[in-house]
């Protein structure tokens, strides 16, 4: 962590160790600041103040002088000031970077339908990151909790395995074509509700793989029910892709509502005429 943000969060743990004070240091009286050093006392000697920038001197350091040493400061300014001249404070050595490591991950294949990739670029949207992640720094592992070869094709055994799971990531892929289709559920699915259920986090998707050359991303723009909990359906992002819909014969299909912001698949790939296909 940057030094600035942990001087941030002790200053914030600080204040909160003393009820009533301000937040704003300029309406502290002698009193305050006392109390507040007081509290501080055994974390204050421990920030790497001389591995700041100038800039978070001032903006962060400074309001709070009050609390730190006089001599301490007094070397802080010399040394942005006039980096030539000695100072007198103890410098202590910058942080060691802890390198992060990953969860241990099974050798075999998670997925029949996903690879490695497509797991990367899903867990980027998952944290809304700009760049996609690479398939050695993924920070989520996937658990495979239903596989329609092996547990069969219906809302049954999407119920049994799946009801009120939570983080529900759904991949399915198009008989005959290269689509794979999806979605993330972050609050998941519960069958006993039998009504939509609310989701800001939500997405459906479209993998790029084989003849489909790019990956479409969908979030969800009304998050008011843009998930459907019903025992017609199995896995269902409302407005976008739905899953063994009884009405079509256990068929799955998608279209572009107006709970999410794109529909994922590209007119080249399905006939428009009819949204249902087979998985």
């Amino acid at each position: 962590m940057e030094e600035v943000k942990i001087w941030n969060h002790i200053i914030k743990w600080g204040i909160a160790q003393n009820p009533g004070l301000s937040s704003n240091p300029e309406d502290w009286s002698n009193e305050n600041i006392l109390a507040l050093k007081s509290t501080l006392k055994n974390c204050l000697p421990l920030i790497r103040y001389f591995q700041m920038s100038g800039g978070d001197i001032y903006d962060h350091i400074q309001p709070y002088q009050q609390i730190l040493e006089k001599n301490l400061w007094k070397d802080l300014v010399k040394r942005h000031m006039t980096p030539d001249r000695p100072i007198y404070s103890v410098v202590l050595p910058p942080r060691g970077i802890l390198a992060q490591e990953l969860p241990h991950r099974s050798t075999e294949p998670f997925s029949n339908v996903i690879n490695e990739e497509h797991a990367a670029e899903i867990a980027s949207w998952i944290d809304k990151k700009a760049d996609t992640y690479s398939m050695t720094n993924n920070p989520y592992e996937f658990k495979l909790l239903l596989r329609g070869s092996r547990d069969g094709f219906t809302r049954e055994s999407f119920w049994n395995l799946c009801d009120k799971q939570k983080n529900l990531m759904v991949v399915i892929k198009v008989k005959d074509t290269d689509e794979i289709l999806g979605g993330y559920n972050p609050v998941g699915w519960d069958k006993a509700l039998n009504a939509n259920k609310g989701c800001k986090e939500s997405f459906t998707f479209s993998l790029k793989n084989g003849d489909v050359q790019t990956s479409i991303l969908s979030r969800v723009k009304n998050p008011i029910g843009a998930i459907l909990c019903s025992v017609d359906y199995g896995a269902a992002f409302l407005g976008s892709l739905f899953m063994y819909c009884s009405k079509l014969n256990d068929r799955c299909y998608c279209y572009k509502g107006t709970m999410y912001e794109k529909i994922i698949r590209e007119k080249s790939t399905y006939d428009s005429s009819s949204y249902s296909f087979f998985q």
